[in-house]
């Protein structure tokens, strides 16, 4: 009788086994072994990515106009092709809608740089008025000062002062681009959007095979589609709150409702630091500018509500029904984008991870070969 070879009989049968037993599948048995030249690949992969981040920190006035210029951009390429319907040339069309967000960016710093002028100006008095404001806090101080005092700590609250404003200038300065740069970003912008079209098609001839080629061209589809609405998307939620924000403070006799309404919207783009930051603006304004602490605090709890319905149910629900993004992912981007890049950074980081997992969908798609569950 002849035997195959999974079933050839051991010579030397171990104790405990009978005789006739077949070989055990000897690949089954091996443990995963990590091979050198795997280390090696990954090693040279980490290096590249250190390289790369500090190439894109050290060299941040040129990369950072240039990117963002790509993501608005691919945003923004939907309203060109829009306009090409209505035979308006693409190359006038991307200049007709850069000089239209332009316009409605200067109006929102408009609105918000009016009331900053002003209150920069009167910035001892509204210091006094902040200082007096405050003393309502005096007692609990003490407490904590006697409390300090009889364990023995230092005195630290004696010297308590509030803080200078002489960070304004280099805050403004560290926010407000050069000219160089944004004349980069206007002319990348404008360039981009014309030729859009056409580097669509290079990119998407680059790749001899067919299948590489309708990979691409998908990539860039849901690229410019997810892009766009995610802008058009993000833009009315954020005029909403910037809306409601100024109704809030206008109904809670804060001054300037308009400005705090378009700076709430302004911030709202940036997830996460821009409410925090609003929030702070509006506790500020609202114990200077009203008669009590109680009352200057009733705008920034409503705030509060506003944005916690904001953040956990009307953006989760518009946007995640496009792509969804895990809070976790968002937070992290957040953080090395603002790292990275500062203020535009935050900006720029939900729409680079839209990107990124955009990406990786059709490079890792969901149907290929996953491991196998326990």
């Amino acid at each position: 009788m002849r035997a195959f070879p999974s079933e050839r009989l051991l010579g030397n049968t171990p104790q405990g086994h009978s005789e006739g037993t077949p070989l055990p599948d000897s690949k089954a048995e091996l443990p995963p072994v990590i091979r050198r030249a795997e280390l090696v690949a990954f090693a040279l992969v980490a290096l590249l990515v250190i390289v790369v981040v500090a190439v894109l920190y050290l060299a941040r006035a040129f990369f950072l106009p240039i990117t963002m210029a790509f993501i608005i951009g691919t945003m923004l390429s939907p309203a060109a092709s829009l306009l090409e319907r209505y035979r308006i040339p693409r190359p006038l069309g991307a200049v007709l809608i850069v000089i239209a967000v332009g316009a409605a960016v200067t109006f929102m710093v408009g609105l918000i740089a009016s009331p900053v002028m002003e209150w920069s100006s009167r910035l001892p008095e509204l210091g006094a008025i902040l200082r007096d404001k405050l003393h309502v806090f005096d007692r609990p101080l003490a407490l904590w000062q006697e409390l300090q005092s009889m364990v023995g700590g230092s005195d630290t609250l004696a010297t308590f002062q509030l803080p200078k404003f002489e960070w304004v200038q280099p805050t403004l300065e560290f926010l407000s681009p050069t000219f160089t740069e944004f004349l980069l970003f206007i002319a990348t912008l404008i360039l981009f959007i014309a030729s859009w079209k056409d580097l669509r098609r290079a990119l998407v001839m680059t790749f001899s095979e067919r299948q590489a080629r309708l990979r691409t061209l998908r990539i860039l589809n849901e690229l410019e589609v997810h892009l766009g609405n995610y802008l058009l998307t993000v833009t009315m939620i954020n005029i909403g709150v910037g809306i409601l924000t100024g109704a809030i403070c206008a109904v809670t006799g804060m001054p300037n409702p308009a400005g705090l309404g378009a700076l709430a919207a302004a911030l709202n783009f940036v997830p996460i630091i821009g409410p925090v930051a609003m929030f702070a603006v509006l506790v500020a304004v609202g114990i200077i500018a009203s008669p009590t602490i109680g009352a200057g605090l009733i705008a920034p709890a409503c705030f509060t509500v506003l944005t916690f319905m904001e953040g956990h149910f009307v953006t989760p629900t518009i946007v995640g029904r496009r792509l969804s993004l895990n809070a976790l992912a968002v937070f992290l981007a957040l953080a090395f984008w603002t790292w990275l890049w500062g203020p535009m950074g935050a900006f720029l980081s939900s729409p680079l991870l839209i990107v990124g997992l955009i990406v990786k969908e059709h490079l890792m798609p969901v149907n290929s070969p996953q491991l196998p569950e326990e």
